[in-house]
């Protein structure tokens, strides 16, 4: 370990994602990457957690970057611990899933289309293929962010 760089020893610290199960009926948003990671994988909206941020107030701003959407009825679902190697390269993330609804009728737009070919509202027994690695093991699990 001597001889590990300062920017090798960051890249090994577990990362916290925020991702926002949105509802709308029984669908779910979910929209297609544009990344390094999980490119042209399908994916709830969500990102990383900044500094002093609570997981709600996380939850709000990414969804509103994203998609352009305001959120209502937030609420803690789960969280994962997801580690994997994407072209050799390790990642480990803490996923903090959280539940929400439109606050009102809106239409998701593609804010970051470097980051997102679209956004798109799915049936949670019918979802799209190929999903993004955290979520497809949280579906493979049973996950399923529709209140009981």
């Amino acid at each position: 370990m001597a001889d590990e760089t300062v920017v090798e020893a960051a890249a090994r610290i577990p990362k916290v994602v925020v991702v926002v199960c949105l509802l709308r009926g029984n669908k779910v948003l979910l929209g297609r990457r544009r990344s390094s990671l999980g490119d042209s994988m399908f994916s709830l909206p969500g990102g990383h957690l900044e500094y002093g941020e609570s997981f709600e107030e996380c939850a709000i701003r990414e969804v509103k970057e994203e998609t352009g959407l305001d959120i209502d009825q937030l609420e803690f679902i789960n969280v994962t611990n997801n580690l994997f190697s994407e072209e050799g390269k390790p990642y480990h993330y803490v996923v903090v899933s959280m539940r929400a609804v439109l606050a009102d009728h809106q239409h998701a737009q593609n804010v970051e289309p470097d980051f997102c070919d679209g956004w798109g509202w799915y049936e949670w027994n019918n979802l799209p293929k190929p999903l993004f690695s955290p979520l497809e093991k949280a579906v493979q699990a049973g996950f399923n962010p529709f209140p009981v």
